[in-house]
């Protein structure tokens, strides 16, 4: 039923005898890449910027790419990890260490930040294995190709995802690669750009999807609704039976997309989901949007888009397509500026555009492709809103409601305690294991907070240089700022509040996290 998959990349590496041993190279001096920048929703949050600042390595390897996240000084030390050749099972292995949690015969992105994937030289080629990303965030993945990973059969890997996430995942950008699959479900292949278990603040640009079961899903159940915030534009979506994508609850924004023989449904909207659709072009295809094989209803907004031989089911109990015409029966608004081409040219600027190893051509914003200019693989953060927080230097009044409260966080150093902030007492501490980290006080029940103080320890005033304070519910950022004291903010009813340190001038210690409601 599907197309073969006739990809012939050059893995050959002539380098040195350190890159014959290990597949790694260090400091190689190409490290900058072509690119547009960040768009969409992984603009948002903070922002996303992978490993910029932070050191080059090469890998040829599976192996070699665990190795360069195993050796950095913390699991937040930013790195760009250029790859060429192929990663397959033979070559990819688990490796230990502190600052990384890896696994054999997959790409493990798990409990990790601040990192940049992208294919150099000939090409990056990722064959019958996938990358999984967990529990992590500020990840780049660009100009690769991931084919044929499998959730049955022989070889195994990744659930069969070409790429998931999955488990409070924030701030991804997957841009200019190409996923890719031999068949569908009954041929062992599942996903190829999954979400889910709250993931958020992701964007996928200038990419193709093809030959393939399912494109992918938000969401793995109609009670997993906390992912959300999602950019899909300028992809290709080639020969695919349904899932471009399928999302259970949270909100996306698909514009600019061509769509191409989608075989038994496309942008499958559920469980309260809202979707804004723009400007796409739609060709050759079935049910192209609309909720299917569920009652529980999804929304959208679609505007600006061209149905080119398309067909449509009949309504039933579990089939709601939003054709022939496709009104709108929600309103949804983005946060981010962004530039919409018009849908008649998108056949032709996604063909120029989308995929591995094209040049990581951009829409000019006006139906044109174009040639980035060469520098860091992506632009720096995008700034949050509301705008950074100078603390206060006073104590507020009133009750600290953190006492009586639980405690966790991202890490912590040896001998110290997360509950250490909720007790009271400036003696004890909590810091992090590392520079950076993150530290939140929850309840049982929603609390409105408004202000939090941030004690630091005697001796260690002045530790903490920028810092998040994101309602860990949501994933919002409520605001950002630098150096510890008395923050505000909007009011705001949330169980977790979280104090993340993206910088500091020495080992951050913490006393007290204090909560107020005004």
């Amino acid at each position: 039923m599907r197309r073969p998959v006739a990809l012939r990349l050059c893995a050959a590496l002539g380098t040195t005898a350190l890159a014959v041993a290990t597949g790694v190279v260090l400091s190689i001096p190409e490290a900058s890449a072509a690119t547009g920048g960040v768009t969409g929703y992984a603009t948002q949050n903070g922002g996303t910027t992978g490993g910029a600042g932070g050191q080059t390595v090469r890998a040829t390897t599976g192996t070699a790419i665990h190795t360069a996240l195993c050796g950095r000084a913390s699991s937040s030390t930013p790195i760009i990890i250029q790859v060429e050749g192929t990663i397959n099972h033979g070559n990819t292995t688990k490796v230990s260490g502190a600052s990384c949690n890896t696994a054999a015969d997959v790409i493990e992105l798990k409990e990790i930040s601040n990192v940049t994937i992208i294919g150099v030289g000939s090409g990056a080629v990722f064959d019958q294995l996938g990358i999984h990303i967990r529990d992590s965030s500020n990840i780049i993945i660009q100009n690769v190709t991931v084919r044929n990973v499998k959730k049955s059969g022989s070889p195994l890997s990744n659930g069969g995802d070409a790429i998931g996430m999955e488990s409070t995942v924030r701030n991804v950008w997957v841009d200019h690669v190409t996923l890719e699959a031999s068949g569908g479900e009954a041929e062992g292949f599942d996903g190829l750009f999954d979400m889910k278990n709250n993931t958020q603040y992701v964007t996928l640009s200038y990419s193709i999807l093809r030959n393939s079961g399912r494109g992918g899903l938000v969401g793995s159940s109609e009670s997993d609704l906390g992912n959300g915030f999602l950019t899909y534009h300028h992809n290709l979506y080639e020969n695919i039976d349904s899932r471009t994508p399928l999302l259970r609850g949270g909100i996306a924004h698909i514009y600019n997309n061509y769509y191409v023989s989608l075989n038994e449904s496309g942008i499958n909207s559920r469980a309260g989901a809202r979707a804004k659709v723009d400007n796409n072009y739609f060709k050759n295809s079935k049910d192209v949007l609309g909720t299917f094989y569920t009652d529980a209803a999804g929304y959208w907004q679609a505007s600006g888009n061209i149905l080119d031989n398309v067909t449509w089911s009949s309504p039933g109990s579990d089939t709601n397509p939003a054709g022939p015409s496709m009104p709108s029966n929600t309103t949804v608004s983005v946060p981010y500026a962004y530039s919409l081409d018009g849908a008649s040219c998108v056949p032709n600027l996604v063909a120029q555009t989308a995929g591995a190893n094209k040049g990581l051509q951009v829409s000019n914003g006006n139906c044109a492709a174009q040639t980035p200019t060469t520098g860091p693989t992506t632009a720096g953060p995008q700034p949050t809103t509301p705008a950074p927080t100078t603390p206060a230097p006073t104590q507020p009044s009133g009750t600290n409601l953190s006492i009586g409260a639980g405690a966790d966080g991202s890490s912590k150093a040896s001998g110290t305690s997360y509950g250490n902030v909720v007790d009271a007492n400036m003696s004890t501490y909590w810091s992090p294991n590392g520079s950076t980290g993150s530290i939140s006080v929850k309840w049982g029940s929603a609390t409105t907070v408004s202000r939090v103080s941030i004690r630091e320890a005697s001796g260690a005033t002045g530790a903490i240089g920028s810092w998040r304070v994101i309602n860990h519910d949501t994933g919002a950022v409520l605001t950002s700022g630098s150096g510890a004291g008395v923050i505000s903010f909007a009011r705001t009813s949330l169980k977790k509040i979280t104090f993340e340190i993206t910088s500091s001038s020495a080992a951050p210690r913490i006393a007290e996290f204090e909560t107020y409601a005004s």
